[in-house]
């Protein structure tokens, strides 16, 4: 959405994309509310996640999905949720439920449970054959350090196992994963990530400004990012077109004038 014409703006994707994509964190949205938030930034949302175990106790649960898909967004179940049916071992209820809500995508994660991981990229490959499957990697754990090697096995062999995207992990509140507690981006881990896989394949989870920023900065205006709240998509969408001063002058080459000399 363009409503009137600036130079030097970053070319966006356009939906359906498959990269630049924003991914929402509806973490208990009602229906006027969601009509709301779609009636000013629909075009800029590409995945809803109903975070955590929402959808669980989330009333007028269908309605939701329904305005969603109204609005051509993705929508599927937070990881938690998956983990939920896998740890009392009701996987084809999980099966189940994805079909009744008419759900076309789901995550697969192991951040809140043991799983040997054999066995997530077991059902990787068997949910990919229902579902477009999102893989979430790193723990919730704030004291379990991955290194980046082994992030980026466990990426390599999830896509392998089916998965259309890996999602790093950082929680809602952009504290793990990716991320030390304060917040700040572990940038050898990202940077070396980088290296070995596709960012295209990557949904960097970053509720954060400061995360959001970075990421941008990194890879560019069409970086995949997750966990957004709704109040924030606006906001980020003039990240990635350097119309929000902390990517203000980035997209602007040298020829602009008055280039401002903040940092």
């Amino acid at each position: 959405m363009k409503n009137f014409k600036l130079k030097q703006i970053p070319d966006r994707t356009t939906k359906p994309r498959d990269n630049g994509i924003t991914m929402v964190m509806d973490k208990g949205l009602g229906l006027h509310e969601i009509e709301n938030f779609l009636s000013v930034c629909d075009n800029s949302v590409d995945i809803v996640k109903l975070g955590f175990g929402t959808a669980y106790v989330t009333q007028n649960l269908q309605q939701k999905i329904k305005l969603y898909k109204e609005a051509n967004i993705k929508v599927y179940f937070g990881g938690t949720l998956f983990e939920a049916f896998i740890v009392r071992n009701q996987f084809d209820d999980y099966l189940k439920m994805l079909e009744k809500f008419g759900l076309e995508h789901a995550e697969v994660s192991d951040g809140s449970i043991e799983m040997p991981h054999e066995i997530k990229l077991s059902y990787i490959n068997k949910l990919s054959k229902y579902a477009t499957v999102l893989s979430e990697v790193g723990s919730k754990d704030v004291e379990k350090i991955i290194p980046p090697y082994q992030w980026i096995e466990l990426m390599k062999s999830e896509l392998k196992a089916g998965a259309w995207k890996v999602i790093a992990e950082a929680r809602e509140a952009g504290n793990v994963g990716v991320y030390r507690s304060s917040g700040e981006v572990r940038e050898g881990l990202v940077q070396e990530i980088l290296t070995k896989i596709p960012e295209e394949k990557i949904i960097w989870e970053a509720p954060q400004k400061a995360q959001q920023t970075y990421f941008i900065k990194l890879v560019g205006a069409n970086v995949n990012l997750g966990n957004i709240a709704p109040n924030e998509v606006i906001p980020l969408e003039t990240l990635r077109l350097g119309l929000r001063s902390d990517t203000f002058t980035f997209f602007l080459n040298k020829g602009a004038k008055f280039i401002s000399k903040k940092k």
